[in-house]
């Protein structure tokens, strides 16, 4: 009798353990933590930036000298200090695009997905969550490179054919649309490293889509490029930080609109495959 008392106390004493729920707050803080505990993002936002800003002073700093040469290009010779400060965007959306890539594909190559399956069965806030925390953070680098590029590379152009100001209409708008574009880069870059689940695979079709895909359509007959070259993702992404326009262009609001659906695509195809098949 006193054992089975003691036995009942017992059990009466031992605390309950709570219960483990997976929240969306608690999947975003899990990869905001394995976002920033690895050493190549640190490594790739600091190349993105400064690709961004040293690009684009580079940029502006050649406008400067070249004025009255007589040998500067004729495109060249018509840049102003948007789109000369923001020359480096080029350059800074492979390296942020990449990064998007690994922390996805990553994750598969090392065999860590299957833990962070296993913490969130139901998959799809795994996803959602690593581009969001990802896009938000590209977002600030990506806005505070473009702001900069444009402090520093605006004075160093200051009083040539270049010359603008943070007030001159549309400057804002494009420089904080540089910032979206590369946020929504760094997006299709996660998407696609889980829709392939290769570094090297997902790598390759973000470098294709950019910059590969553009070139082979400038050789197709001038009507056919119309028709196409301003819906591919880069035409349609540098429409949205592009501070002037013509008719081979889409408008920022088009060009948004268009380079969203493309990042809507990636998710969409990563999400499919992240739910119908096995890690």
């Amino acid at each position: 009798m006193s054992t089975l008392t003691a036995t009942t106390d017992t059990s009466r004493a031992a605390p309950a353990r709570p219960a483990y729920r997976v929240t969306g707050p608690r999947v975003l803080r899990s990869e905001w933590a394995k976002l920033w505990s690895l050493r190549s993002t640190w490594i790739t936002l600091g190349l993105g930036l400064l690709f961004l800003v040293a690009f684009g002073l580079i940029a502006s700093a050649r406008f400067k000298s070249g004025i009255g040469s007589g040998r500067m290009d004729r495109d060249f010779a018509r840049s102003t200090a948007v789109s000369l400060s923001l020359f480096g965007t080029n350059f800074a959306q492979l390296a942020l695009g990449v990064l998007g890539v690994l922390i996805t594909a990553g994750e598969y190559s090392t065999g860590m997905i299957r833990s962070t399956l296993a913490a969130v069965p139901r998959r799809l806030p795994v996803l959602w969550s690593k581009a969001l925390v990802y896009g938000l953070v590209v977002l600030v680098v990506g806005t505070l490179g473009a702001f900069t590029a444009f402090l520093f590379g605006s004075r160093i152009v200051a009083g040539t054919s270049a010359a603008l100001t943070f007030s001159h209409p549309g400057v804002l708008r494009s420089l904080f649309g540089a910032g979206l574009y590369l946020a929504l880069v760094a997006v299709i870059g996660t998407a696609l490293g889980a829709l392939l689940r290769s570094v090297a695979g997902g790598i390759s079709v973000l470098v294709a889509a950019l910059m590969l895909v553009p070139g082979l359509v400038s050789l197709l007959p001038s009507s056919w490029q119309d028709d196409i070259s301003p819906y591919l993702p880069s035409n349609a992404g540098q429409a949205v930080f592009s501070l002037t326009h013509d008719a081979t262009t889409l408008s920022p609001a088009a060009g948004l609109l268009v380079f969203l659906g493309w990042t809507v695509l990636a998710l969409a195809g990563a999400a499919y495959r992240l739910v119908r098949s096995d890690v």
